[in-house]
C-alpha cells in the first residue's frame, strides 16, 4: 500500500511540470524621425469653442476674443497619444494648436487634444 502511494506521489511530481504553461511577453519600442518644413511661429492653448469641418477651428483662450485658425489637409488633429483624430472636436475640449502666421490668416500645422 505504501509502495503504491509513493509511486503515485512520484508520478504527480514528475507530471505536474509537464502540464505547466509559461508565457513570454516581448515589448518593442520604435522611434520615428519627423522633419518639419517651414517655421512654426506660435503655439496657442485653450478650449474648442466649435469645430467646423469646413477648415476652421475657433478656440477660446485666456485672451478676450476667440482665436480663429485655418485648417488645410487631413491628419492635422491628434489625440494625446499621437493618433489621428477623424471625428469632430467636442466644444470645451482642451487643446494645443501649433501654427504659422501667414499675414492675413494663421495656418495650423497640427492640433493636439489634451484630453
Amino acid at each position: 500500500m505504501a509502495k503504491k502511494a509513493i509511486i503515485a506521489l512520484a508520478c504527480m511530481l514528475i507530471a505536474s511540470p509537464a502540464f505547466a504553461q509559461t508565457t513570454t511577453t516581448t515589448t518593442t519600442t520604435t522611434t520615428e524621425r519627423v522633419t518639419v518644413t517651414g517655421t512654426l511661429t506660435g503655439v496657442e492653448e485653450g478650449t474648442a469653442a466649435n469645430y467646423q469641418p469646413a477648415r476652421t477651428l475657433v478656440v477660446r483662450t485666456d485672451k478676450a476674443n476667440q482665436e480663429r485658425f485655418e485648417l488645410y489637409g487631413n491628419g492635422l488633429v491628434y489625440d494625446k497619444l499621437g493618433r489621428v483624430v477623424t471625428g469632430p472636436i467636442k466644444p470645451g475640449t482642451r487643446l494645443r494648436i501649433f501654427y504659422t502666421d501667414t499675414g492675413s490668416m494663421r495656418t495650423v500645422d497640427r492640433v493636439e487634444l489634451q484630453e
